[in-house]
């Protein structure tokens, strides 16, 4: 966590000298509002030095903190500007508010073995941030951003977030920018972990161990979405796809609402189905998931679409009048699908209903929340765009057929 300090609204610089073309601080150095601090050589604050910055501070070359780095103020600014490799190293954590990274003597020339924790906005400007090939760790805190990523700029390597944000993970391989989503996490100190990789997942996790449903596994990509801590619970994750690593089935299966998010599940030993809901115009596909580790995107049979036949009406109008009172799933075959269950969450994430059961003895959504919820169970929810997430078992129960849907539900007053 990022250490509070009392403020101090004077610099005090104790043995700051240059040794051997280096800039070494082995006392205080504080960096004040307004004020502009540049070192062209290696920067080097050592196990016994502090460097507060509440200004605005130039790298123009290699960092190490082995001590204390640290700011006061939200007003901190850390530009790591450079015209060939930089390594960003050290034993110590370095906590930064703003960052703006600029440096375009390599494809990758930010090279990360250190701890850096960014608290506000990281501008990737130009350059790919590496800490997957030299170790380093990348943690964005709770209301922290980023702007400008790309295929030139953003971190290859795992990066974290702490906090009970929603994040964009600014993550790629191989020169692409392949971000990952999580939503909102219910707890402030929940901390998860994003990475993506170029390659196929089938060389660890093999395809052929897959659920009934599932036809094709994306074999160019796959992303890991990992639990770093207790207080981490289950939401939603959003996956993008683009075609110039994405495979072209997957893209046209997109455009046949045949994409979905698929996960490695290790207690199976195979690869299930977790749904999803496609947005075509930002190319990204976003479920409530059951689990975490590695994801991918996975083309389902275009027969098993909705097996059972089932049709959902996702348009909830609770007005008594008799027409889309709740939330309708109409089953033609009832002996087909077994084990209904239905969890409907709101546009943060938060679970507002859930059953196992769904449609027996009146268990239906009808605009108000229950089940194990957050919310106040006797207020209607209001009216809005809400998530529904469908599971439910078909066929020969000695299949163990299994069939997961997710989508949006309207609830309005008419």
């Amino acid at each position: 966590m990022k250490k509070i300090y009392l403020y101090i609204n004077i610099c005090m610089l104790l043995a700051f000298s240059a040794v051997n073309a280096q800039t070494v601080n082995e006392g205080v150095l504080y960096v004040s509002e307004d004020t502009q601090f540049s070192t062209v050589e290696r920067l080097d604050n050592l196990s016994t030095g502090s460097f507060y910055n509440d200004g605005d501070a130039f790298i123009y070359s290699h960092f190490n903190n082995d001590g204390i780095l640290d700011f006061y103020q939200n007003t901190g600014l850390t530009r790591f500007i450079g015209s060939s490799i930089q390594l960003l190293s050290g034993l110590e954590t370095s906590y930064l508010n703003d960052v703006y990274f600029n440096n375009t003597s390599a494809i990758a020339p930010f090279q990360v073995s250190g701890h850096i924790h960014i608290n506000g906005e990281s501008d990737f400007y130009e350059g790919i941030v590496d800490n997957d090939n030299f170790g380093g760790e990348i943690t964005f805190y709770n209301n922290a951003t980023h702007i400008n990523t790309s295929d030139y700029s953003h971190v290859d390597g795992p990066v974290n977030k702490l906090g009970n944000q929603e994040f964009i993970y600014p993550i790629g391989d191989g020169g692409y920018y392949r971000f990952a989503g999580i939503s909102a996490p219910g707890n402030v100190s929940a901390l998860f972990e994003g990475k993506f990789y170029f390659e196929n997942s089938d060389d660890i996790y093999s395809h052929d161990l897959r659920a009934g449903v599932i036809e094709e596994i994306d074999d160019q990509e796959y992303w890991t979405i990992e639990k770093r801590n207790e207080n981490s619970e289950n939401g939603f994750i959003t996956l993008s796809w683009r075609d110039v690593t994405t495979p072209s089935s997957m893209v046209e299966a997109a455009q046949q609402d045949a994409l979905t998010i698929v996960r490695w599940d290790e207690a199976t030993n195979m690869w299930v189905d977790e749904g999803g809901v496609i947005d075509l115009d930002n190319q990204t596909v976003t479920t409530a998931v059951n689990d975490y580790g590695v994801f991918t995107f996975g083309r389902v049979k275009s027969n098993l679409i909705l097996p059972c036949e089932l049709v959902i009406y996702n348009s909830v109008t609770p007005n008594a009048d008799g027409k889309n009172d709740y939330f309708l799933i109409d089953q033609p075959n009832n002996e087909c699908a077994r084990n209904l269950k239905v969890l409907v969450f709101n546009r943060w994430g938060v679970k507002v209903f859930e059953t196992d059961n769904y449609g027996t003895h009146g268990n239906v959504f009808d605009g108000y929340s229950s089940g194990r919820l957050t919310l106040n169970s006797s207020e209607r929810l209001p009216f809005g765009t809400y998530y529904y997430i469908l599971e439910y078992e078909y066929g020969d129960e000695t299949d163990n057929n299994q069939y997961k849907k997710a989508g949006y539900l309207y609830l309005s007053a008419n």
